[in-house]
């Protein structure tokens, strides 16, 4: 076999095949090193999944927060539903940045400016005077959460191994869970502090946990994919060393990433990827692109931000008539919705992303058409002056609330953000990410900054009916579009969205084993696992 030149070793893919030599190279038993390496990987997708605590927190703490501040401030519902809704078209900013961000300044330093932006946010809320520069808060606030948004998922795919990403990759969404939790714990906790000062220590108490979480991320390690487009392969190597099941599999995989750049190289810092996107995008990533971006948009289209940003409203048209019980109430959903998130984690490499995703759309559907029948009936009731508000009605309210944020955290919470974080090639990833991040946002503030206008409109059931409908045309686009990614390397995804046949693809690798030059020899096997124990 010839060597190759080290001056063209970035772009030339080395010789390799899809499973490691059999004895070129010590074994992970003999290594001892897969347990720690798959608690490191584990701790690193914890720490830069925290980010994500924040967007929760500040989701949930507004549905309680907007009470006072109309009070306080002498606000209209129209300046309320515009204060609670606009944070998330602020993100799209935020979004969209974050993917040229993090191609220029790495992953890793991405997550450090997204907590830096949100704590400056949140001290801008909590230290506001009046509308106007708690308004100027939420700009702050929204960008940041735009940045954590798209940057938690990707760094979290790129450092997973591919028997464990989707838990891994759905750690943003079990913190945001975490974050609405706290919010709605926050809320009930400070409801009885004086009137100016009770809202304002909702949002102060937001500003403590970024600057933890951005002193924790810089002991992170960077993302080996990212390094690989910078030509940095040593470092990349000792990444992968940490994360991978053993050297071979460690090796396996950069040569892996290398292959994925290839003839793309010239675009390792964004050139062309928009065009690649949106202008000439090939079939396999035009497919890609409908599936990343539809499954953005029915996740918030459904509706899930009306039921957690406005919860005490809805909760008070079933009949829970005071703040304080209403609140309380909503801490019930914050343990639901983390309660099954955590359920998500455990199921979501087991039994695969389709079944979840399906089963989740379904429950949804299920859920919220029994909550718009029971809103229905109290609505009814009380145009009638019927005795009370139907205390069964109210009763199917509240479970139905429940069961429909425990139907959207098992499936389409989490698994909107690792499907969209897995399926894009290495070259087109971050931008990808940020177009998905950045519908995610559009259809939320859409969602929130109309919800109460809609059900003024046509009822509250009504927006809820509406929802219901809008959910189930998901579940068929999820069931058409979305091919199941469970246990698929990411450099596989163009494969399998272009309908390639698994089968086909390992006998052209077998084929090209055959025609010589494609599996490792000794000396190659021997000199990567000594650059993998250097580190």
């Amino acid at each position: 076999m010839e060597e190759q030149n080290p001056k063209t070793q970035l772009t030339t893919t080395t010789n390799i095949t899809s499973t490691p030599p059999k004895s070129t190279a010590p074994s992970m038993a003999s290594l001892d090193i897969k347990p720690r390496r798959n608690k490191y990987a584990v701790a690193c997708a914890m720490l830069a999944s925290m980010t994500t605590i924040l967007i929760g927190y500040d989701i949930a703490v507004m549905s309680g927060a907007q009470i006072f501040i109309k009070e306080d401030l002498k606000v209209t519902d129209t300046q309320i539903e515009i204060l609670a809704g606009v944070i998330n078209l602020y993100s799209l900013l935020g979004s969209l940045a974050a993917g040229r961000t993090s191609d220029w300044i790495g992953r890793r330093y991405t997550i450090v400016l997204a907590a830096a932006i949100f704590f400056a946010g949140a001290l801008t809320m909590g230290l506001a005077p009046d509308y106007a520069v708690l308004m100027v808060g939420r700009f702050v606030a929204g960008v940041g959460v735009g940045y954590a948004l798209m940057i938690a998922p990707v760094y979290t795919a790129e450092l997973s191994p591919a028997a464990s990403r989707g838990a891994l990759t759905s750690f943003p969404e079990v913190f945001i869970n975490s974050g609405i939790l706290l919010g709605y714990v926050a809320n009930f906790a400070l409801a009885k502090l004086p009137l100016r000062l009770g809202w304002r220590a909702m949002f102060l108490a937001g500003a403590v946990p970024p600057v933890f979480l951005g002193a924790g991320v810089l002991a992170m390690p960077e993302s080996p994919r990212w390094l690989v487009m910078q030509g940095r392969l040593d470092d990349a190597r000792c990444v992968l060393a940490k994360t991978s099941g053993g050297p071979d599999e460690a090796e396996l995989h950069l040569q892996e990433i290398k292959e994925s750049l290839g003839e793309h190289a010239k675009r390792r810092r964004g050139e062309g990827v928009w065009r690649e996107l949106l202008v000439r995008p090939t079939p396999s990533v035009r497919r890609i692109l409908v599936a990343a971006l539809g499954l953005q948009f029915f996740q918030q289209a459904s509706g899930i931000d009306s039921v957690v940003l406005y919860s005490p409203r809805v909760f008070q048209k079933a009949g829970v008539r005071s703040d304080s019980n209403s609140l309380g109430a909503t801490v019930a959903v914050g343990f639901t919705k983390t309660a099954f998130i955590l359920v998500a984690t455990f199921l979501v490499d087991r039994v695969g992303r389709r079944p979840l995703l399906l089963t989740s759309a379904g429950g949804m559907v299920a859920s919220l058409l029994a909550l718009a029948s029971a809103l229905r009936i109290i609505d009814d009731r009380t145009h009638d002056h019927s005795d009370g508000h139907g205390g069964a009605a109210a009763a199917v309210a509240i479970a139905a609330v429940l069961s429909f944020v425990g139907s959207f955290s098992i499936g389409l919470g989490p698994i909107a953000w690792v499907y969209s974080s897995e399926i894009f090639p290495l070259r087109l990833r971050a931008q990808g990410v940020s177009m998905g991040s950045a519908v995610n946002r559009v259809m939320s503030g859409v969602i929130t900054m109309s919800f109460i206008s809609l059900y003024n409109a046509i009822t509250i059931s009504g927006s809820f009916f509406l929802y219901a409908g809008v959910a189930a045309v998901g579940w068929v686009f999820f069931y058409i579009f979305l091919p199941e990614t469970r246990g698929r390397s990411l450099e596989d995804m163009e494969v399998l969205f272009g309908k390639k046949r698994v089968e086909e693809e390992e006998k052209e690798k077998e084929k090209k084993g055959g025609e010589g030059g494609v599996v490792q020899n000794k000396g190659d096997a021997y000199e990567s696992v000594s650059q993998v124990n250097k580190c």
